[in-house]
């Protein structure tokens, strides 16, 4: 079965730092990932710096996307750290098509409760992808009272993997 697949990392220890979240209108803030030094995987260039003759560079929120190359069952996963700074009560991620267009359609939108060790969070969704149509992850910690906290992210991942062959009937 041919798969397209990229994989994406960012660590704070391989940067200058952590990633600190600003939260967009919809109080979610977009992922970033960087060009080239620290993806483990993209020979599709599906997040590629330039595009379309834009060029993005990390962090703006263009790094934040990855385009699909090609249409078909997308497996999407992604893998969060965060810092505990600001006392977090709650981590919400969602996988988003089209983040920063019109076309903007959030699925897969997950809470969870703080826990008493590190906060380390795993997602999973499943979906049809076209490459027209960029994904993003987008995360959010709240404090009580559903207050928005930016606490710092420490490590991110974001994979996608595209069955190009999905069968019909």
């Amino acid at each position: 079965m041919p798969l397209a697949v990229v994989s994406l990392i960012w660590d704070a220890q391989h940067s200058s730092g952590p990633q600190h979240v600003k939260y967009d209108d919809d109080g979610y803030y977009l992922v970033r990932f960087p060009y080239g030094q620290q993806e483990s995987y993209d020979p599709w260039n599906m997040h590629a710096a330039r595009r379309d003759g834009d060029t993005s560079e990390f962090p703006d929120s263009r790094s934040g996307l990855i385009h699909p190359s090609h249409e078909g069952w997308g497996v999407l996963s992604a893998m969060v750290h965060w810092s505990k700074d600001g006392e977090p009560h709650e981590y919400r991620a969602r996988f988003v098509r089209d983040p920063l267009g019109d076309g903007y359609d959030s699925t897969a939108t997950t809470d969870a409760a703080e826990t008493g060790g590190g906060q380390y969070k795993a997602y999973m969704w499943q979906m049809f992808v076209y490459p027209d149509v960029p994904l993003g992850l987008k995360v959010s910690a709240r404090g009580k009272g559903d207050t928005k906290i930016r606490t710092p992210l420490l490590h991110a991942q974001f994979k996608l993997a595209i069955h190009t062959d999905v069968m019909t009937p």
